[in-house]
């Protein structure tokens, strides 16, 4: 009975956590910030505003008491908007995310304002007396028009936060198997698009030769597999003229047929043993077709322990387990975007040291 209870509340607890420290941080790659369309504006619904939405993962510990919250300024001003997030008492080792803003946010807090907004997640805790800062960061705010039309529509803008800056930073990464744990884990890769994220095929090559394919009776078994992780859009439709709908997505694509490494020591299954990127030292290259045509090429580098770190996360305290790469983005899906915001905008204004974007 007690052994059940352990594992019940496990279940229950808030995530494990790639960092381990003293002190709660943010995972910057977890910071997700967008803007939520009211249909409204000081009681006129011929005129569209917004408030800021934002989804966080802090690495414990939390301590009891705690409580998360945001605070966004425009220039010139005081905390335009600030708010509480859902808070929970979060051991070290562990994580704890939260979302909140839009919706909760009064209408009467709404704006029509475009362009850099800054803002910082804090936490206080009125039980120990303590107020800290974990993340600052900007953005840039842009409108639409929605997909309304008439006399009565000419106001009615859509808004969003651009996210360019994204595109040309790439994720390599492992996650442990369903039943092995890390003992058996798993390829992934991650990447941003801007528009759809719909009909994607990963391929992994090594050497120049394709690996990570397994066929069972003329049949593919194991095969990979793309969906978005995370999708930072707009609240409301926006008119058909709108390049890729100013929307962005990243990307997880898993390899389910790549290990990192395999340290159970049991034989190979029926379908024959599966490939594993630290019995086979040297430099990978990711390719994914988007809408069956070459959309992305990310290169990393393997070694006796899985995938070599190039030291660029834990450099910049992402707070994760990810490795970070470069993305090389091929084609013209994507759309006109700007090459150079990772510069300055990556991780809302917190740009990356030791990382350069291929051109």
């Amino acid at each position: 009975m007690l052994l059940s209870l352990v594992l019940v509340a496990l279940l229950l607890s808030p995530g494990s956590s790639a960092a381990s420290q003293d002190q709660p941080t943010i995972a910057k790659d977890s910071v997700q910030v967008t803007a939520f369309t009211n249909g409204a504006y000081h009681g006129s619904y011929d005129t569209w505003s917004w408030v800021p939405q934002i989804t966080f993962r802090v690495n414990g510990p939390i301590a009891s008491g705690s409580q998360l919250y945001v605070e966004f300024t425009q220039p010139g001003s005081t905390p335009w908007v600030k708010f509480d997030c859902k808070t929970e008492e979060t051991q070290q080792g562990r994580w704890w995310k939260t979302e909140c803003g839009g919706r909760d946010i009064p209408e009467d807090k709404s704006t029509t304002y475009t362009g850099p907004v800054s803002f910082a997640i804090k936490m206080r805790n009125e039980l120990a007396g303590g107020d800290a800062t974990l993340f600052t960061g900007r953005m840039k705010v842009g409108k639409v028009h929605s997909n309304e039309s008439g006399p009565k529509a000419v106001n009615k803008f859509v808004y969003y936060v651009d996210h360019d800056w994204n595109l040309p930073i790439g994720y390599v990464f492992l996650t442990p198997d369903d039943t092995r744990g890390m003992k058996y884990p798993r390829l992934n890769v991650a990447f941003w698009v801007r528009g759809e994220a719909v009909n994607m095929q990963p391929h992994l090559f090594y050497q120049g030769k394709e690996v990570g394919k397994m066929f069972y009776q003329g049949e593919e078994i194991g095969k990979g597999s793309c969906e978005a992780e995370v999708e930072n859009g707009t609240t409301h439709f926006v008119d058909d003229s709108v390049p890729q709908k100013a929307k962005w997505a990243r990307v997880i694509c898993s390899l389910p047929s790549v290990l990192g490494w395999d340290k159970t020591g049991e034989a190979p299954g029926m379908f024959g043993p599966l490939y594993v990127l630290s019995a086979n030292p040297g430099d990978y290259e990711f390719k994914l077709l988007w809408n069956n045509h070459l959309a992305r090429s990310i290169k990393f580098t393997a070694g006796p322990d899985g995938i070599s770190d190039n030291g660029i996360a834990a450099a910049n305290k992402l707070g994760s387990n990810r490795v970070i790469v470069p993305v090389q983005i091929i084609g013209d899906q994507d759309g006109q975007w700007d090459r150079a915001a990772w510069k300055t905008d990556a991780f809302y204004g917190n740009p990356l040291t030791g990382f350069t974007a291929l051109q």
